[in-house]
């Protein structure tokens, strides 16, 4: 299983519409999850889960696309879309190589 992880920080007066619209966007979506830091607030992560690296990146690929249904969460994060951050992981076992699991 890989993971596409998409990291932000929203602004404070958008917290409401923002979390309006994560969750119309998350209850039609099965593989994303939502967190929120609890030392942070306002500062948000996805969770995307993937079962492949080609599936991740198109994950990724969607996520950042302007053309996206999640793009205009980029109208609450504190800076735009380039404050935006997106990464993908993969699995690593226990003596920090690549997962067989992959």
């Amino acid at each position: 299983m890989y993971i596409c992880f998409a990291e932000y920080r929203i602004n404070p007066g958008d917290r409401e519409p923002y979390l309006a619209f994560a969750r119309q966007l998350v209850s039609v979506e099965e593989n994303v999850y939502l967190y929120e830091g609890t030392d942070q607030p306002n500062l948000f992560v996805e969770v995307w889960h993937a079962k492949s690296a080609e599936e991740a990146e198109r994950i990724k690929k969607e996520r950042c696309d302007e053309r996206s249904s999640w793009r205009r969460i980029s109208d609450f994060i504190a800076g735009g879309a380039a404050k935006l951050h997106v990464w993908t992981f993969k699995p690593v076992d226990s003596r920090g190589t690549e997962s067989v699991n992959n």
